[in-house]
């Protein structure tokens, strides 16, 4: 079976055709600047001449339509028609209280999804578009949707709920969901292979760190508290998102710089974190060599970053009784040895050493635990795609 994956956001689509007998991808690309200008351009396509064009791209449909014309034509194609696809995966980033896990796509739940607009308002409306687009460019391909929130699920309810009027929780679904989730379920399982123990009685740190960055705690196999919460603003400081601050921060900014609500959300969405400490960057990399050259600004991002990484794996061994390992992942946690090694620096109390050799190293997965260590450290990439190609195929051959 032939397996497409969709992650749709506001004005982009990236997609992934999998062939699920082998596991592979045969072919992905994105689509950028939808509703703008509009462009398009595969990433990797098996055995066929790259392409990228400028081409008018004013919805998701006819984004949809000019991934599916290239897939299937003569000079770029991998498959023969659309027939040859026997399922779709989409990404859904919110999908609130009702998803625990993936699910096949009907109008209950287009509707769920409708429902989570409020706490997901720049990507579910995005995430259903291209829902939307695949059914009509594909009637009766079968279309599942795969939360972003659904692992998180299993967290007690002491960790999810917030110290606010409980009527709050009750009246608008107020409470922590977490992201990522797909990701951390993803290298979680892996880091269990790779460590040849069983989900029961394990215990995992995972760390998500990018351009957005998340930790998770995860015992037994299933997550017990996560650093992400109503929106993905929460917890780490990111690329351009504040992560956790005092609310009152707000009402400073509304009293003094006469902003809006919105003004002040985009601010702490778009021209936060390390962005906002740094004036440099919202790219890790760029701040990494600033910092090197001797920008203290820069530095001050990266140490508040790495810092407050560190907080929170204190704060999930003492959570869920120490660790088994710490998992670093995503682009960031994959491929920055500094940020890894500074994150550890200082644990060595807790008996979490770092081999910096082995740290430097590139193979990936590797472990990079040093010498005594009673915590292993472990680089995983992440692998979100298929996992959505997985659960798309084991829901549609049920």
């Amino acid at each position: 079976m032939n397996v497409l994956v969709m992650n749709a956001g506001s004005s982009s689509l990236k997609y992934q055709l999998f062939d699920m007998v082998t596991e592979t991808v045969v072919a992905k690309g994105v689509c950028e600047r939808i509703g703008i200008d509009g462009r398009l351009k595969d990433l990797l396509v098996s055995g066929k001449p790259a392409f990228a064009e400028d081409i008018p791209l004013p919805s998701h449909a006819e984004a949809i339509k000019a991934v599916l014309d290239k897939l299937t034509s003569k000079e770029y194609g991998v498959i023969s028609s659309l027939k040859e696809i026997g399922a779709v995966g989409h990404r859904v980033l919110h999908g609130g209280q009702k998803f625990s896990k993936s699910v096949l796509v009907d109008e209950n739940v287009i509707a769920a999804i409708i429902e989570c607009f409020p706490l997901g308002p720049l990507h579910n409306p995005a995430n259903l578009m291209g829902i939307r687009a695949c059914q009509e460019a594909m009637p009766g391909v079968p279309q599942v949707a795969v939360f972003d929130t659904a692992f998180h699920q299993t967290m007690p309810k002491y960790a999810y709920i917030y110290p606010i009027p409980y009527s709050y929780y009750e009246k608008y679904g107020l409470r922590r969901y977490g992201f990522h989730g797909t990701s951390h379920r993803y290298v979680a399982q892996q880091a269990l292979e790779y460590m040849g123990i069983p989900a029961k009685g394990s215990k995992l740190i995972t760390c998500h760190l990018g351009n957005g960055s998340s930790l998770a705690a995860i015992k037994d196999g299933k997550c017990v508290d996560t650093t992400m919460g109503l929106s993905p603003l929460e917890g780490l400081p990111m690329g351009t998102r504040s992560g956790s601050i005092d609310p009152t921060i707000m009402s400073v900014m509304s009293e003094e710089e006469g902003l809006t609500m919105q003004q002040i959300m985009d601010i702490l969405y778009n021209k936060s974190g390390v962005l906002g400490i740094s004036g440099v960057s919202s790219d890790f990399r760029d701040i990494t060599s600033a910092s090197a050259a001797g920008n203290e600004r820069a530095k001050l991002a990266l140490s508040i970053f790495t810092y407050d990484c560190k907080k929170y794996i204190g704060a999930y061994m003492a959570a869920i009784g120490g660790a088994d390992a710490i998992v670093f992942t995503a682009g960031l946690g994959e491929n920055s040895a500094i940020i890894r090694e500074q994150i550890i620096a200082g644990l060595e109390p807790f008996g979490i050493c770092l081999d910096k050799e082995k740290n430097n190293s590139k193979s990936q997965p590797r472990e990079i635990t040093g010498e005594g260590s009673k915590v292993r450290i472990l680089v995983i990439p992440t692998n979100e795609e298929l996992v959505i190609a997985r659960d798309t195929k084991e829901i549609v051959e049920k």
